[in-house]
């Protein structure tokens, strides 16, 4: 049996084809997200996998219902697996508002779901790094997330010439439409014309803007003007202070469609092109007050990194790491006789820290030290009386002899046993 369309299985290294998805690899991008985010202070949340269909259609409107995963459950409740974690976190934050000090600099690591057609970059779940920041209205927090995503993706090795945040403004875009004579009910439509340019028919998305009265032309002019807000040239500077210059620009084509953005948004792209935005996001200032039903009104702006994109992007570049079990010591059983205190051994090495193995039932020993060698296991630990342990380096094939209690001090350590005469 197969599992669901566009759901994954993830395998230990080695992978059983090139195509499936690693554990490993999964770790390894996990443990970058969090080292990065707690390096800048944010501190780890969650929430439940399950939330109120409310939540989301409050945010997004009813037709945000034919994109998720909802069903009633057996309260009668209408529920829905989480699309996004913003509207998560606007629920907490409004809830315990006066149990944190603001501003709230938070990340998460949801799994996320979404019922739409599957594509290059896209399916219908994916784990993504969420760092959010609530209760700060300066546009200094803008640029502290901008600069904590530049320094994720520079911590998986990426350099700007993988990779440039593309920095924009709703609010600019805001004031071009009102200016233009667009209608606050035609907004929406208006964003989703402008955020899908780079890739639909230019004949189509003229015919578009001209039923809300905008030309192509005056949309593509405003975007080549590239004139920076008060706020973006804030931002600009800010992240040119620390010396990450490099890593961003303005450009207007960055609108992100989704309507609750206030201010400044951004998208991180593969300079290469061959693959979807990395990581996109922007200030929502409205979100919490429109959950909490008005009950608390605080400024929010945050990003999102999926993992799918990035994992395939990371593989392009040849920058995943040596992936698998990193195995300490493998204790072989020569003389069964021993098992007992074989596994006193491997317990031994085990509480000391050190990632341990032993042959299960009874085996050649040949096939013993075959299987340590195809764990990559640093050393090779054989008892040869009840007080007495060979351990030998794999890799440079020395061997000590040493007392029983001195295995894990030698394999942890590499120190000069007590010699036996």
């Amino acid at each position: 049996m197969k599992g669901l369309p566009g759901f994954r299985d993830f395998y230990p290294e080695p992978i059983p084809t090139a195509d499936s998805w690693s554990i490993d690899l999964r770790r390894y991008i996990f443990d970058t997200w969090r080292g990065t985010a707690e390096r800048y202070g944010f501190r780890e949340y969650d929430g439940p996998p399950i939330e109120d269909l409310e939540l989301y259609t409050k945010k997004s409107g009813d037709e945000i219902v034919g994109q998720l995963y909802n069903f009633t459950d057996k309260g009668e409740r209408n529920v829905s697996l989480r699309p996004e974690m913003p509207p998560t976190l606007a629920r907490m934050a409004a809830s315990h508002t006066r149990n944190y000090k603001k501003p709230l600099k938070w990340f998460s690591i949801p799994q996320l779901f979404r019922y739409e057609r599957q594509q290059k970059g896209r399916l219908r779940e994916h784990f993504q790094l969420n760092a959010d920041i609530i209760g700060e209205e300066n546009w200094a927090a803008d640029a502290e997330l901008i600069a904590l995503l530049i320094d994720t993706l520079r911590d998986l090795k990426l350099t700007s010439d993988d990779f440039v945040v593309r920095l924009s403004s709703r609010s600019a875009w805001q004031g071009f439409h009102e200016n233009g004579g667009g209608q606050e009910k035609d907004a929406y439509a208006f964003y989703q014309i402008v955020d899908k340019l780079d890739r639909e028919d230019p004949v189509v998305s003229g015919d578009k803007l001209a039923k809300l009265g905008f030309s192509l032309e005056q949309v593509n002019d405003f975007i080549e003007s590239g004139l920076p807000t008060d706020e973006l040239a804030a931002i600009i500077g800010n992240i040119e202070a620390r010396g990450l210059g490099d890593f961003i620009k303005i450009d207007y084509r960055i609108i992100r469609g989704l309507a609750y953005y206030t201010g400044p948004v951004y998208e991180a792209f593969d300079k290469r092109g061959k693959f979807r935005a990395i990581a996109g996001g922007g200030r929502y200032d409205h979100l919490v007050k429109l959950v909490s039903g008005g009950k608390s009104d605080l400024a929010a702006l945050g990003f999102g990194m999926g993992d799918v994109v990035l994992a395939e992007l990371l593989k392009d570049r040849g920058l995943v790491p040596p992936l698998g079990q990193a195995l300490d010591a493998f204790v072989q059983i020569a003389d069964e006789s021993l098992r007992n205190a074989s596994l006193g051994i491997v317990q031994q090495l085990r509480q000391a820290g050190l990632v341990t193995e032993y042959p299960l039932l009874k085996t050649k020993p040949d096939k013993q030290l075959k299987r340590a060698l195809e764990l990559n296991a640093k050393w090779l630990v054989t008892l040869d009386n009840p007080t007495q342990a060979r351990v030998k380096n794999l890799k440079t094939r020395e061997e000590q002899t040493c007392l029983f209690d001195e295995v894990a001090r030698i394999a942890k350590a590499n120190t000069r046993p007590t010699t036996l005469s």
